[in-house]
């Protein structure tokens, strides 16, 4: 099984004690679905490995404290730390609110402006700290969408489009020659694009 076949539920951010323990963060909308996970794919040297759970507590919201088999030291446990957690994207609820949506099933829609028509197709999804971005190609440049209710409105997913409200000035910003995408996008999505959180 491939990261194209999985959704990325979070990862591993520390040890907890000394007798294997780990801190999965869980980068969900609801932690508590997960309470009862027999097992995790995690991605160790680039290979998503099998990890059976020998006990799960969601803890402070989005964490949880994990205990795996054969994962009985702080040595062993150490090494899977900042390893991503994946599950296989059939173990996904469909979602039927066109106002919601995972961010990896939105991958090649044709986004749609209210009043600007068809504008690009999506290519992916940043997930930062701050504010989830949604990478569009417009005119041979990526333009970065906020994602937020007022800005991203709904999602046919019969025709696969993604209708939005774009805020007056967005698409100018990026088609200007000498203006590069926000600082914080840069340091922010050097690494993959993270096409597989919910929204």
């Amino acid at each position: 099984m491939t990261k194209d076949d999985c959704y990325q539920l979070g990862h591993i951010t520390k040890t907890h004690g000394v007798s294997g323990e780990l801190v999965l963060f869980l980068d969900v909308d609801n932690p508590a679905e997960y309470a009862d996970l027999e097992s995790v794919l995690l991605e160790v040297r680039g290979e998503l490995i099998p990890y059976f759970i020998e006990s799960i507590a969601i803890v402070k919201g989005s964490r949880a404290i994990i205990a795996f088999e054969d994962v009985d030291t702080i040595e062993q446990a150490e090494r899977l730390i900042n390893c991503g957690a994946y599950l296989p994207l059939e173990e996904l609820e469909p979602i039927t609110d066109e106002t919601r949506f995972y961010f990896h099933e939105i991958v090649g829609y044709q986004v749609v402006d209210a009043e600007k028509g068809e504008l690009g197709i999506v290519r992916g999804v940043y997930a930062m700290n701050a504010q989830d971005l949604i990478a569009m190609d417009y005119l041979d440049k990526e333009v970065l969408i906020p994602i937020n209710s007022d800005i991203v409105r709904t999602v046919d997913r019969d025709k696969q489009k993604l209708n939005v409200a774009l805020p007056d000035g967005l698409l100018e910003i990026y088609m200007e020659d000498n203006t590069d995408k926000p600082d914080a996008a840069h340091s922010e999505v050097d690494g993959d694009i993270d096409d597989t959180d919910e929204d």
